[in-house]
């Protein structure tokens, strides 16, 4: 599992330096392989191979009819790129993935359980501010899974 807030740095190549706290659960899950994908809030998701596996599996399942499943299908699957950890414990990030979620220096990244999301420091704490600043009129009602969830 991946959880947390870390402030990490790429460096001028677009390397990430995954915490040291990951890198042993990271190595044992995937032998140190990783998918990078994009997101549709402008951040990069991070995924251990066999994960995206499962996933990339139920996106090429998607109904090619359907307009929503071939969006989803052409930005999740066609910007995935597989990286590995290399022995530094750095990850290089495709250009391409960089650019579209507005990488530079200073990165958020972001453990949701079986993937990291990976954001731009400023846009992650103008997106965070935004959403506990929601007034809960503005939410939307939960979805029937998560009406009995205590946290």
């Amino acid at each position: 599992m991946f959880r947390g807030a870390t402030k990490v740095t790429l460096d001028a190549k677009g390397r990430l330096a995954v915490p040291t706290r990951y890198r042993e659960r990271i190595q044992n899950r995937c032998d140190g392989q990783l998918v990078v994908t994009v997101d549709r809030d402008y951040c990069l998701l991070m995924y251990p191979l066999p994960d995206w596996e499962e996933i990339e599996r139920k996106l090429v399942r998607l109904p090619s009819l359907n307009k929503q499943a071939r969006r989803l299908q052409r930005l999740m699957v066609g910007y995935a790129a597989e990286v590995d950890v290399d022995g530094n414990g750095r990850v290089l990030l495709p250009r391409e993935l960089r650019e579209f979620a507005g990488l530079d220096r200073q990165a958020m990244l972001i453990g949701q359980g079986n993937k990291f999301e990976l954001w731009d420091e400023e846009r992650w704490n103008a997106r965070r501010d935004e959403w506990l600043a929601a007034e809960d009129d503005d939410r939307p009602d939960l979805p029937a899974e998560l009406e009995h969830l205590s946290l």
